[in-house]
């Protein structure tokens, strides 16, 4: 799949903005603060919904505007693809082919991206809500019944914590529906992961030891908050632990077992990689993205789009290299960088996007 062309309205710095891509390598060069990052993130934005540097959408609205839009034509092998966001006081509306859709699950896996920025050298070492923010993420965009399960257990997890927050006394057989609902869709959430994060350490232990030179092998170590085996009914696992933890939820009045709580530790030949040095960080991240753009050809037949925002320079050439001959001419391609100086072996078809306060040169 590649993106061809992208419209913007009152989008961040840009009141207005048309552009046309190259099917490979673009490039946009600039100086920091001057709007090359608001264009990736429109871009995922326009696959996602959502943002990856701010949770709030009025931040994605030029100043003083109440409303914007995001469309681009995407090109898949069944063909061409327009796609819509719309941001208004009334919510958002999104369109596939220009045809409204009323559910999240039904746009999302449309336009399928990676997103690889400074942010995620800190997936290693990082708070555990940045991994699950990760599984989501990804998983999402290959998996929709993923994100209709996840919104699910997000809203019974919502109505157990009010609940808890704000009953007088506590009714146990209305907590006992909630943790029998809670646990139906926590565990197919639990599942999913599972099956995603074994399909990743699958395509990651070869970027790893191909980046190593055969001398490191990655694992992948899902930490759930549910204790349960492969011969036990992971919703039984599920209910026994929110029965055993019901005192607790009680007195904190929140719910401390279940996906939301989860996490995911990487290994390296079994050692955990938080330990590792700066470098076996990086490569281990870059072999995470490379893996992810595998695992997306693999379950869509389809290869993502790659966002690399600012991200080339946090990269010495050997690594840099190895992003390049992946990249190759099968990946469309989006990099934000304040120099061409350190990017290393670009393909000879490209395009250079220069960037001055939101002004765009094409070159």
């Amino acid at each position: 799949m590649w993106l061809e062309s992208l419209h913007l309205h009152h989008f961040r710095n840009y009141e207005t903005l048309d552009i046309d891509f190259h099917q490979g390598l673009n490039v946009f060069l600039g100086q920091n603060a001057q709007g090359k990052t608001n264009i990736l993130e429109s871009i995922y934005f326009l696959a996602l919904t959502r943002s990856h540097r701010t949770r709030t959408d009025k931040d994605l609205l030029q100043f003083n505007q109440k409303n914007l839009s995001v469309r681009g034509i995407l090109h898949r092998t069944s063909g061409k693809v327009p796609l819509d966001i719309e941001l208004t006081e009334k919510g958002r509306m999104t369109k596939v082919n220009h045809l409204k859709q009323t559910k999240l699950s039904d746009y999302i896996g449309h336009l399928n991206v990676v997103l690889f920025a400074p942010e995620d050298l800190q997936l290693i070492k990082g708070a555990p809500a940045l991994r699950r923010k990760f599984i989501d993420v990804e998983l999402g965009q290959i998996k929709p019944i993923y994100l209709s399960d996840l919104s699910n257990y997000n809203h019974i997890l919502k109505q157990r914590n009010s609940y808890l927050k704000s009953a007088e006394k506590i009714d146990d057989t209305f907590l006992s529906v909630l943790d029998q609902q809670l646990a139906e869709y926590g565990s197919r959430v639990i599942q999913h992961r599972l099956e995603f994060l074994k399909k990743l350490e699958h395509f990651g232990r070869q970027k790893v030891a191909d980046i190593s030179n055969q001398k490191e092998e990655l694992s992948l170590h899902y930490q759930s908050s549910i204790n349960f085996t492969d011969d036990v009914n992971l919703v039984d696992s599920f209910l026994t632990e929110l029965e055993r933890c019901r005192k607790r939820d009680l007195f904190k009045k929140n719910t401390g077992v279940g996906p939301h709580r989860d996490d995911l530790q990487f290994y390296i030949n079994g050692v955990n990689a938080h330990y590792g040095s700066q470098g076996q960080h990086r490569s281990l991240v870059l072999s995470l993205k490379l893996a992810e753009i595998e695992l997306m050809k693999e379950v869509t037949r389809e290869y993502p789009i790659l966002l690399l925002d600012d991200v080339m320079s946090e990269l010495d050439n050997t690594r840099q290299i190895k992003l390049l001959e992946t990249i190759s001419d099968t990946i469309q391609t989006f990099i934000t960088t304040t120099s061409l100086d350190h990017l290393h072996k670009l393909p000879e078809e490209l395009k250079i996007f220069t960037i001055e306060q939101g002004r765009i040169q094409e070159s």
